[in-house]
């Protein structure tokens, strides 16, 4: 798994305290700038009067989601949108903002305009595959859940902090019509720490192996993560590489897309799941000892 990445990313919000350029200060530093133009996909998931709203509303640099928009939001959203195609193409780990879980179809929230995940995911549905969305973000991305919600070829399933922001994500929401029982949501209490976010990780493992998925598509956000600004799972990156370990030992295709994380911890976490994933691909050892052998 390579991690892709664009500058232009830390001129959209970037002075914010919330969703900031200082989330993502330390790539250019280590990854050099990675582009593909997402606004063709953006119908995928939103309509065109929608992307044209977002589009006027970053030229004049109105506030929407919490967010003020100036004039390179846009093509940080598109972007966002293109690396995160691109790395469903070649199981890569996009680092973009702004984020996308929780974008509706027709509406922005929680720092999200367009939700990039789904696109990727329903472009991928459209080429006859399967998806399984597994969200660990510590906030609950309603907008990828409702977007699939009535959905049988979309498993979502999230890990987040139960009664925080945007206070869904229940046990009792798990799909509608031709979706019912592809939603899974497995929110966590405040201080859950590593162990149940790893049973909790165990648990979405084996829905995704009884759905049979093409790809595993990851929303990984890193605010339940033990310095986060904003939340309280005080997951470690121990876990967040256990995490990235556990789904590429179980599965052979998988890409990721950041979502949040409200610390100046993000390029650790990131990479440490990324490293996870890696050695997860790695053949296992052979536990036969040709030397000891008799013939």
């Amino acid at each position: 798994m390579n991690i892709l990445f664009n500058e232009v990313f830390l001129n959209h919000n970037k002075d914010s305290l919330a969703e900031g350029a200082y989330r993502i200060k330390k790539f250019p530093s280590r990854y050099k700038n990675q582009s593909l133009d997402g606004e063709k996909w953006i119908n995928l998931i939103h309509s065109e009067r929608y992307r044209e709203s977002i589009k006027a509303a970053c030229e004049q640099e109105e506030i929407v989601a919490e967010v003020a928009l100036n004039r390179d939001s846009y093509q940080a959203a598109i972007e966002a949108v293109g690396l995160t195609v691109k790395a469903s193409q070649q199981s890569g780990f996009a680092v973009v903002r702004p984020p996308g879980h929780h974008a509706g179809v027709s509406h922005a929230a929680g720092f999200c305009f367009f939700n990039n995940i789904a696109i990727a995911s329903q472009r991928l549905v459209d080429q006859g595959k399967r998806v399984f969305i597994f969200d660990f973000d510590g906030h609950h991305g309603d907008g990828t859940q409702a977007i699939f919600y009535e959905s049988d070829q979309v498993f979502y399933c999230s890990v987040h902090q139960l009664y925080a922001y945007p206070f869904t994500g229940f046990i009792t929401e798990t799909g509608s019509g031709k979706g019912q029982g592809y939603t899974l949501n497995l929110p966590l209490l405040a201080g859950s720490g590593d162990d149940k976010f790893l049973k909790a990780v165990d648990q979405a493992i084996a829905a995704a192996k009884t759905f049979k998925p093409d790809m595993i598509a990851i929303s990984a956000g890193f605010d339940a993560y033990e310095k986060d600004s904003l939340l309280s799972l005080d997951i470690t990156q121990k876990a967040f590489y256990e995490c990235g370990f556990r789904w590429r030992r179980a599965f052979p295709r998988l890409f990721a897309v950041l979502e949040g994380g409200y610390h100046e911890d993000l390029l650790e976490c990131v990479e440490t799941f990324v490293d996870g994933v890696n050695v997860g691909g790695r053949p296992r050892k052979n536990l036969y000892d040709t030397d000891m052998s008799v013939g």
